[in-house]
């Protein structure tokens, strides 16, 4: 008998020798989605305490295309959010508003299509990460939003996320890096509707990749203001993706995979929109089992009236602008009775 001596092997058994003790198999939907919202709101570390937002603008530019307006606001005590805004030029509000999430890159500025860094120009050129400049072009509203530990928000000399420490200190005291993401998110959305009646609150989009594409997920999740989620190279199983392979620690929530795998936690975005956009090539979000977390998530959709789309792309980890945007046209072309 050969003797395991790899401690990844046995853990990487464990995890997939255990089905999610709370995913939903029948009774009252709506009753657990409630539960594992709470679950799930405990497990990341939520809620915050809730402080005076200190709302700032910076200052206002005029683009040919859009003003953008620079402003921060206090998210917990101590901790200030910076973002943009941008409205484009001679539309009528309100107008949807899209929150803008980048991934482990060097900053918000991408969503904006800003070259910081020489790496920025693929990101944006070859990844459609400029998020912000792609909504402005629909006629929406934009908001870029630096998250913890990136940009200016924490990255190195060389701009890359500093995630590790924060994370990990968080751990120690029961929080996470992903909570605080969600929770500057949905006091970003407190911040849009008491000071911006430009934006229609009714119809707020989250959109990101990779590792904004998770932010955006979760986000969703918990926050129901949140009409449309549109997460992109960031949905698989635990097994396949974070615990397969090297992430960041800024994706891993203490105890999670004890209760939910990803097909379960896109069920609590049912009945608003939900968009997975995957790669045929992702290597760490692997597209088989994107798939089969997906046949999940569309069978707990089906407990309500909400629309889900998965599509594929046939590159790598990277965003795609044309199919993720197409599906969101199609979903609310159905919500508006039209024709497609």
């Amino acid at each position: 008998m050969q003797r395991n001596q790899n401690p990844v092997l046995k853990v990487l058994d464990l995890n997939k020798s255990i089905k999610p003790s709370m995913r939903y198999s029948e009774g009252d939907f709506y009753k657990w989605q409630k539960q594992a919202k709470e679950k799930l709101q405990k497990l990341m570390g939520l809620p915050l305490k809730k402080c005076e937002d200190l709302f700032e603008i910076e200052y206002e530019k005029k683009h040919d295309d859009y003003t953008e307006i620079r402003f921060s606001f206090q998210s917990e005590d101590g901790y200030f959010v910076p973002c943009h805004l941008l409205i484009p030029v001679g539309a009528l509000a309100p107008l949807p508003v899209v929150l803008c999430l980048q991934g482990h890159s060097t900053g918000m500025h991408i969503s904006l299509g800003r070259i910081k860094y020489e790496r920025d120009k693929d990101l944006i050129c070859s990844g459609d990460r400029d998020f912000a400049i792609g909504a402005v072009k629909r006629g929406f509203c934009a908001l870029t939003i630096e998250q913890r530990a990136m940009g200016e928000c924490g990255s190195d000399e060389e701009g890359y996320p500093a995630c590790h420490v924060s994370t990990m200190a968080n751990l120690l005291i029961g929080r996470t890096t992903i909570g605080e993401r969600v929770w500057d998110i949905m006091r970003t959305i407190d911040v849009l509707e008491k000071y911006f009646p430009q934006i229609d609150k009714e119809n707020i989009i989250c959109l990101g990749n990779s590792g904004g594409g998770t932010a955006t997920l979760y986000a969703a999740c918990l926050e129901e203001r949140i009409k449309t989620a549109i997460a992109s190279c960031c949905f698989a199983s635990f097994d396949d993706s974070i615990s397969a392979m090297y992430h960041c620690t800024c994706n891993f929530i203490p105890n999670i995979r004890n209760y939910f795998d990803m097909g379960d936690l896109a069920g609590l975005i049912a009945p608003r929109n939900l968009i997975i956009a995957s790669g045929e090539q992702d290597t760490i979000f692997p597209l088989e089992s994107a798939i089969k977390c997906f046949e999940i998530t569309k069978e707990l959709y089906k407990q309500t009236k909400g629309k889900c789309v998965h599509v594929i792309g046939d590159g790598g980890h990277r965003f795609y602008y044309d199919k993720a945007w197409k599906a969101y046209d199609e979903l609310t072309k159905k919500e508006m009775g039209e024709q497609i």
